[in-house]
């Protein structure tokens, strides 16, 4: 069963490693279609030409708690659910 799952990324660091000021970088939100918070994770990862880094932590209700590092920088998702579920068209 697919559910449709937000992504709230914000950036951590810059290539170099130095800390992005919140101001510098605002939060950016994506949307994904997947069967778990932790699929939506990796298909954001996979999308972004990313790596998780660590675990992907899971809570209760289809959220988790994730951290992507690609070129960019490093970033820390927080996935929550969407919708209840996707019905076929």
């Amino acid at each position: 069963m697919l559910m449709r799952f937000t992504i709230e990324q914000r950036h951590l660091t810059d290539a170099g490693g130095k800390p992005v000021s919140s101001s510098a970088s605002p939060v950016s939100f994506h949307t994904f279609d997947a069967e778990s918070a932790s699929d939506a994770v990796r298909l954001f990862a996979g999308q972004h030409s990313g790596e998780v880094i660590g675990d992907i932590l899971k809570f209760p209700g289809y959220q988790a708690v994730a951290t992507v590092r690609n070129s960019d920088g490093v970033y820390t998702l927080q996935v929550t659910p969407a919708s209840q579920r996707l019905v076929p068209v």
